[in-house]
């Protein structure tokens, strides 16, 4: 049930709040095993502030070694970890083990409790949430509540980013998800999310559906395939950009991040089909520079630059 405990208050004058968890993953390779600040919300946060965006996080970190780690991360890219956010015992953990081909499989020790944010009386230009926080109990009744606050106050974009050992049955996790996409503006998720939340729409249908909910904008990204971003009367295929794979950690949340930014620049009344190839664009060229190097490691704004893709123009930070 939520929590109504009087809220803490939200910090003044934030471009965009992230609501969700923050974790430690524990890597395992054949080299061993390594421990990285994850967690797909606190992904997008840190890839947020990379990018030079000014980001408030309210998450569930415990009073702990891997607590205080999270916090220096977060930190150390510039994202402000919003009150209540220091509400757990522990520090949840999620255990990663790398395929050959790169990609990761997630055993989760998680504890989703953050205590109440009041967000109402400054409201940020963006929220996004999603992941195991828009669904695990507790705090997802929390989450949906926020979402209902704000619903007019901002634009809210949303990734459910599939976790199904955590979920429970599809029919109800998809039920959760649609009335979750009924409050966003801006909806993102995997193919894979995708095929399981739909097994019998295929990609184009899937994001029609998401659309017909009432969303702005639905956006699938299928790996080296590229991405579609599709509105009620355009659509655009993005190829993903070519690259070495080192892992796959943390591609979905740059690309996440990177699309945050174009959205503060065109807004959600913008969407022409120019302006959703330049959204696509620089979302798969932050992706590919983060599965080119181990771990949840975004790029930076210079890096962007670097690979030929230029910040939206009248980018607010």
């Amino acid at each position: 049930m939520y929590d109504y405990r009087k809220p803490n208050p939200a910090p003044q004058a934030l471009d965009v709040v992230v609501i969700g968890e923050a974790l430690i993953d524990i890597v395992a390779t054949p080299d061993g095993s390594t421990e990285h600040p994850g967690g797909s919300p606190a992904n997008v946060a840190y890839g947020l502030a990379r990018l030079g965006i000014n980001t408030g996080l309210l998450t569930a970190i415990g009073d702990d070694l891997r607590g205080a780690d999270l916090e220096q991360h977060l930190a150390g890219a510039g994202v402000k970890l919003l009150p209540g956010s220091r509400s757990l015992e522990k520090t949840s953990t999620a255990a990663a083990t790398i395929t050959p081909d790169g990609s990761a499989s997630y055993a989760f020790d998680i504890t989703w409790d953050p205590e109440p944010l009041d967000v109402g009386n400054t409201p940020p230009k963006l929220l996004h949430t999603g992941s195991i926080a828009s669904s695990l109990a507790p705090g997802a009744a929390m989450v949906k509540a926020i979402l209902q606050q704000l619903r007019h106050e901002c634009t809210i974009t949303y990734d459910p980013n599939i976790r199904p050992d955590l979920l429970g049955s599809q029919a109800e996790e998809c039920g959760n998800f649609e009335e979750l996409v009924l409050l966003a503006d801006v909806v993102k998720l995997s193919d894979e999310d995708a095929l399981w939340l739909y097994p019998h729409k295929d990609v184009e249908q899937a994001a029609d559906h998401i659309l017909g909910l009432g969303a702005d904008l639905a956006v699938i990204t299928s790996g080296s395939s590229g991405s579609l971003l599709a509105t009620p009367s355009s659509r655009v295929y993005v190829p993903a950009v070519k690259t070495v794979v080192a892992d796959t950690i943390g591609a979905g949340d740059s690309y996440m991040s990177a699309l945050i930014l174009g959205l503060l620049t065109v807004g959600t009344d913008g969407f022409t089909p120019a302006a959703l190839e330049q959204l696509g664009r620089t979302a798969a060229a932050a992706a590919a520079i983060t599965v080119s190097r181990p771990g949840a490691n975004p790029p930076t704004k210079s890096e962007l630059h670097s690979h030929g893709v230029s910040s939206p123009e009248g980018q607010r930070t």
